[in-house]
């Protein structure tokens, strides 16, 4: 018995039964795979946006800053601190009475002169001229009362009278004095400078010695400083001024005081602009002649201070990043005002109350989860 078309073609049927289910099997576990996978990605990308960084953080406040200029000089090296003592007529230095270095006050004798024999001459002829005019004017005008002078001869006794008590004038003026007369000084200070020993012969005019001042009253520059030209339009006169040794033994040692001048050109030997500085040095170790170094506080104000390590900067500008109650990230945005050393002044709109992120920093993005250490701000 010969077989049927259906029953000939039922293993070619079976055939591509199996196939097709074997596709199919193949197909899901394919899609059940990605799915898989998919959800492992997703899974990672949550976990992913939920990462904690660790940082540092500290308290910020506001507070008055400064950007120090520093520039290098010498104490007492200004004119304007020296006074130079001297006499304004011949004499001779019969004591000296002080040495350079010495430390004196206002009123203190410095040295004894005698004046030359021709110099007391003159004032003792001042003075009798005085009294011969004097004398001549009260005859003449006697005769001019009786007609027997003009008023012409009378005009002449009244301005020769004139004449005598403005020489005297100025003979008093020089303080010329028979025998020996003693020099005070005329402010406090120190000697710096003997020009005249004893037994010297002066001439009128010379300088004899120089007193540098330097106290509290005084209001002159005692301190000349060096700046760089770059330097000098944020420096104005009241500007704090720090003095500091640049010996071993003056390494500690430091004096505050102010600007009182601000050189308008450079310096043609040191190529650097000078700047006088008022600083009372009392009984510092800061003597006339004592090289010093400084930092002028310019640009001084009240700004939050910030360490550098917490200022980032991006295309956007300078920021920092603070710590929300939530424990958030949060970007500010800030303008920098002052740079002082390892410190910042900046200003914008810092909460005080919110940790200031300075280690971490640099992971966080805004409104990143982080975890400050120790547990809060330090």
């Amino acid at each position: 018995m010969r077989n049927s078309p259906l029953s000939a073609r039922r293993p070619r049927i079976a055939s591509y039964a199996i196939s097709l289910a074997c596709v199919a099997l193949m197909s899901a576990a394919f899609l059940a795979a990605g799915a898989a996978g998919a959800a492992s990605a997703s899974a990672g990308d949550d976990a992913a946006d939920q990462a904690v960084v660790s940082v540092q953080t500290v308290r910020v406040q506001r507070d008055v800053i400064a950007q120090p200029v520093r520039a290098y000089g010498i104490v007492a090296a200004s004119a304007s601190s020296l006074t130079t003592v001297n006499l304004p007529y011949l004499a001779r230095i019969v004591q000296m009475r002080v040495q350079a270095g010495q430390s004196v006050t206002r009123g203190t004798p410095l040295f004894v002169v005698q004046a030359d024999p021709a110099a007391v001459l003159a004032a003792t002829q001042a003075k009798s001229a005085v009294t011969l005019a004097q004398g001549e004017l009260a005859r003449t005008q006697s005769l001019y009362d009786k007609g027997l002078a003009t008023q012409s001869q009378l005009a002449t006794a009244r301005k020769a009278a004139e004449d005598a008590q403005q020489a005297l004038a100025a003979q008093n003026q020089t303080g010329v004095a028979s025998g020996n007369k003693v020099i005070a000084a005329p402010i406090d200070g120190v000697v710096l400078q003997l020009s005249a020993a004893q037994g010297d012969q002066v001439q009128p005019g010379a300088a004899i010695l120089q007193l540098a001042g330097g106290n509290a009253k005084d209001v002159r520059a005692n301190v000349m400083l060096g700046v760089e030209p770059s330097d000098v339009p944020a420096i104005h006169a009241g500007d704090t001024v720090t003095l500091h040794g640049l010996s071993t033994s003056l390494a500690k040692a430091a004096a505050d005081g102010h600007v009182v001048l601000v050189g308008a050109s450079v310096d043609q030997q040191s190529q650097l602009v000078n700047v006088g500085a008022n600083v009372p040095l009392g009984q510092s170790a800061f003597i006339p002649g004592t090289r010093v170094r400084a930092d002028i506080a310019t640009r001084s104000g009240t700004h939050w201070v910030v360490p550098r390590s917490a200022v980032l900067k991006d295309d956007k500008g300078a920021y920092v990043f603070q710590i929300t109650p939530q424990n958030k990230a949060r970007r500010v945005a800030v303008v920098m005002q002052v740079e002082n050393g390892d410190r910042y002044g900046v200003d914008g709109p810092i909460d005080g109350a919110e940790g200031l992120v300075v280690s971490g920093n640099y992971e966080l993005k805004d409104g990143m989860a982080v975890r400050a250490g120790g547990g809060a701000p330090r």
